[in-house]
Parts: structure tokens; sequence; C-alpha cells
């Protein structure tokens, strides 16, 4: 009697995960103040609650680009749940632009190897390259304004099906987008950044996701999506210079959709 209480005792008092740290997410010295200022407009904390982020997770980050969500996620799993980066492959042809984004990248996590060793780093080349996460595997599968890209490359499909196939049955795919306005052409829309919220939706329906929510955590209702640079007229990348500056500093950044999907039971 006494050993099964103690027993208990000791049960009790051991968390299955330990809590989610997100004072060091967002804070800790793997951020630099200029991604931290970012979190105004992109809202990050917010954002992964939405798409229903807990302890223990297995997550798989779609396409990381630079890193910026991978600083955030990293920390919050660390010890206490599985992240894999599905990254540009090392095998990539045609432009060297995709191998340069994935040096940068592994650099950064070589850099940062007590916070980043844990990532598993795999590669997304749709069609070739699909295994983003063993199948069934992913409670949550997140992108972050990659969609764009995805079409222009031709391989939105092929990566869809590919966190489809990660994801375990009942699992989120979140999905955060600069946003078009109803009606526009999604194949002209996405060579300037933004795309149809009816176009992701169609598409991951597709794909045999069914749409479990949408937020606008990430809205922003004084951008127009009609810039002569695409998004990237706006912060941060400013790209028209001193032209209309003042103006696209006003807007702030990209209006965004958030919608969370879930791959059926």
């Amino acid at each position: 009697m006494k050993y099964a209480l103690a027993l208990l005792l000791a049960l009790a008092i051991v968390p299955a995960h330990a809590a989610l740290d997100w004072d060091t997410a967002l804070n800790g010295p793997q951020r630099s103040a200029e991604n931290k200022a970012r979190d105004d407009w992109r809202h990050p904390r917010a954002t992964l609650e939405f798409f229903g982020i807990e302890e223990g997770m297995t997550v798989v980050e779609l396409s990381p680009g630079g890193g910026w969500y991978t600083e955030i996620l990293a920390p919050l799993l660390a010890g206490n749940g599985k992240l894999y980066a599905a990254h540009f492959s090392p095998n990539a042809m045609g432009s060297s632009y995709f191998r340069n984004a994935l040096g940068g990248f592994l650099q950064k996590l070589a850099g940062n190897h007590e916070l980043y060793g844990p990532v598993v780093v795999t590669s997304l080349a749709p069609p070739a390259e699909t295994t983003v996460a063993p199948a069934d595997s992913a409670d949550l599968v997140v992108a972050f304004r990659n969609v764009h890209s995805w079409i222009n490359m031709g391989s939105l499909d092929g990566t869809l099906a590919a966190a489809f196939t990660a994801l375990k049955p009942g699992a989120v795919l979140g999905i955060v987008q600069h946003r078009a306005k109803a009606g526009d052409d999604p194949q002209a829309m996405a060579r300037s950044g933004y795309i149809t919220e009816a176009y992701v939706i169609a598409a991951a329906e597709k794909a045999g996701f069914t749409l479990d929510g949408s937020s606008d955590i990430n809205a922003n209702p004084k951008d127009t999506a009609e810039h002569p640079h695409g998004v990237w007229s706006l912060p941060p990348a400013l790209r028209g210079g001193d032209e209309g500056r003042a103006g696209f500093e006003a807007i702030g950044e990209s209006d965004r959709m958030t919608l969370r999907f879930r791959k059926p039971e």
C-alpha cells in the first residue's frame, strides 16, 4: 500500500512533457532584434496557438527559408517534441539559389548546435523528394508565406501531398499566406506573392484536407495587394527603395490569411 501510494505521488509530480517555453522561444538570444521587431506583424505565438501547437508534438516546417520561424519552433520543441525542417534539396538543379538558401539555413543550425542539434532537416523537392517526415508521424505541419513560391515552381500539389502523407490522421496543416483580393487570377498574382484565399482552400481540399478554421490574426486591411513590386514593395523588403517608401512603411507588412486544415481521421 505504501509503495503504491509513493508511486502515485511520484507520477503526479513528473509531468508527461515540460510546458512550452514561450519566453525563450520569443525572447531568447537565438533571435535578433530585427527578427523580434517583426513579431508585431507576424504574431508568432497567436498563430502557432491557433494551429494548436502543444508540448510533445512532432512538427514539420515546410520551406523554412532563412529560419525565422525555426528560431521559435526549435526552443519550443527542444526536449519536448520533435521538429523537422523540410528545406530545399542539396541535389537541386538549375538556379544556385536553392543550394545557397539551404546552405545558409544549415550554417544557421550549425552555429547553435545546442539549440538546433535535434532539428531534423529533410528535403522537399517534388516530385522526386517528398518525404518531409515519416508517414503518419506529424501532429502539425506549418507553412509560412510559401504558397506563391510553390505555385511558381509547379510544386504546390506535390508539397500538399507530402504534408498529407506526413501527418497523422486528424492532425493539422497550418498555412499563412499573403492574401490577394477575391477574384484575382491566382496564377498571375502568384508572381507578386499574393494568392486568393479560395485558391489555397481549393488546393488543400484537392490534397485531401478539410478546412478546420480561419483567423484574421495576420490580417492587414491597409494592404491593397496591388504594388509595383508585389508584396516585396512592402516592409521588410521595400524593393522599390526610396520611391513610395513612406507610403509602404505606413501600410506595414502584407495582409495574410491564416488557415487551419485537418487530415481526416
